[in-house]
């Protein structure tokens, strides 16, 4: 039968005359025919006990509806470049991963406790095709897992594309919107023990967060995202940022940033970056043009909050990627002395100038120069000024310039995205698309509140 096992008898030695003829008699042969049989009892009953291990499981359960989109059959040939072929057996990969799908669908954020509820709980056993009587790996195996196989095969990245792939094979994924938002988490470092950031990290320290700060020292999305040094560093996770953007205590943190799709909320992509609004942006571009490489959909529109309303963010936007800006325009020109306003100045594009509420131009140069001067600034804006002499005999002067003697208006070098945002933002689309970016939120309050990512268990940006 193809269930029977197959049974494997050793006598080995026999060492004196009472043992070989106590195996050569009726007795000796009945006592080993009976161990045999209550060896196959035993081995029919734990695989009958297994197969009836679902019937304890709810039909409603959550894992009975994860199990039937979990497919992950590839693992083993994408990991098998990174295991020996000699040695022991190692863990199974399905194995550690269906752990981990468990763990964070069940606010299970500890890898200790993980070990013991996957040991105790049928429904877990049953979902990690572990049987009553299998083995669960020890909680360090998945330390050294993530930091050496995981990490060098970027599995973890891959198994989320994956899941990407298959909701939008189900029709889950629009392609035309999408949203953009971050997030801060607090990071596990103590913000009692931080020093001036000027001091740099401390010379003795050499633990692995250390190593992994200081190789993302040139990523635009950590240490190359501002010159601006941090005004506190924490030693056990220097890549974390001192941040008091929740208008309360400061505290270190990292930022996760979400693009999603605006028709059902899928995640798109995700990107780990410190926490300032430069490295947000900066993975903001990084997703969009993964989501775009990866899976060919290209949005016709993003949703975003002002901090990704700057020019060149923008420009970034219109420019090179197509795609409608449904985002505020970061924009510093109000002013708060009831004079008057950027807006209240035409722009002649074909003369390249602004004409002033009292008639008057105002270019980026009033006189000539014998060598040719950029008219751009360092920050990527031009500014145009008024005439000394319009300004001075002008009836609109104390609404307009009471202070300096000519009236100065900038204009950015990618102003005519910044323009296509702002006529964006006064159409019903616009509207729209500001109330579905809600929907980003509702996916962060969800990974804080219900699956328990307030703070951050490890350290470092890997």
């Amino acid at each position: 039968a193809p269930d029977m096992p197959s049974i494997l008898f050793e006598t080995g030695y026999i060492s004196n005359m009472q043992d070989a003829a106590f195996l050569d008699s009726a007795e000796g042969r009945d006592r080993i025919a009976k161990a045999v049989l209550q060896a196959v009892e035993v081995h029919f009953a734990r695989r009958m006990a297994a197969r009836r291990v679902w019937r304890h499981v709810p039909a409603d359960h959550l894992l009975r509806s994860i199990d039937r989109f979990v497919d992950l059959s590839g693992i083993r040939e994408e990991l098998k470049p990174f295991y020996s072929e000699t040695g022991r057996p190692s863990i199974d990969p399905e194995l550690m991963i269906r752990m981990l799908i468990i763990g964070y669908c069940m606010g299970i954020r500890s890898e200790r406790r993980l070990c013991d509820e996957v040991h105790l709980n049928l429904a877990y056993r049953w979902f990690c095709r572990l049987g009553l009587d299998g083995d669960v790996p020890d909680h360090s195996t998945f330390s050294k897992n993530r930091h050496g196989r995981f990490c060098d095969s970027d599995l973890l990245r891959r198994l989320f594309e994956t899941t990407v792939a298959r909701c939008m094979a189900e029709g889950l994924v629009g392609g035309e919107g999408f949203a953009v938002d971050a997030s801060l988490i607090r990071a596990d470092a103590n913000r009692q023990t931080g020093g001036p950031g000027s001091d740099g990290v401390p010379p003795a320290a050499d633990s692995r967060a250390v190593r992994e700060y200081l190789a993302v020292l040139d990523d635009a999305a950590f240490g190359a995202a501002t010159p601006v040094v941090p005004k506190y560093l924490a030693p056990a996770d220097p890549a974390s940022r001192w941040t008091s953007a929740h208008r309360g205590p400061a505290f270190y943190a990292y930022s996760t940033n979400y693009l999603i799709d605006l028709d059902h909320a899928v995640i798109m992509d995700v990107e780990a970056s410190t926490a300032v609004r430069q490295a947000e942006v900066t993975a903001c571009k990084r997703m969009i043009a993964r989501v775009q490489d990866r899976f060919g959909v290209w949005p016709e529109r993003l949703a975003a909050d002002t901090a990704y309303g700057s020019a060149e963010m923008l420009a970034w936007l219109v420019h090179e990627r197509d795609i409608q800006p449904h985002i505020p325009v970061f924009d510093k020109s109000a002013r708060r002395d009831g004079t008057f306003e950027r807006d209240a100045f035409t722009y002649d594009h074909d003369d390249d100038s602004y004409v002033c509420p009292g008639g008057k131009r105002l270019r980026p140069r009033n006189r000539n120069f014998t060598t040719m001067r950029s008219d751009v600034s360092q920050d990527g804006f031009i500014r145009y000024r008024a005439r000394q002499q319009d300004c001075g005999g002008c009836a609109l002067r104390e609404r307009c310039t009471p202070n300096m003697p000519a009236r100065k208006v900038t204009r950015s070098i990618h102003e005519g995205a910044r323009d296509l945002a702002r006529d964006i933002a006064t159409t019903d689309a616009y509207v729209t698309s500001r109330r579905q970016r809600k929907k980003v939120e509702m996916l962060f309050a969800h990974l804080k509140r219900i699956l328990k990512l307030d703070r951050l268990r490890l350290r470092g940006p890997n």
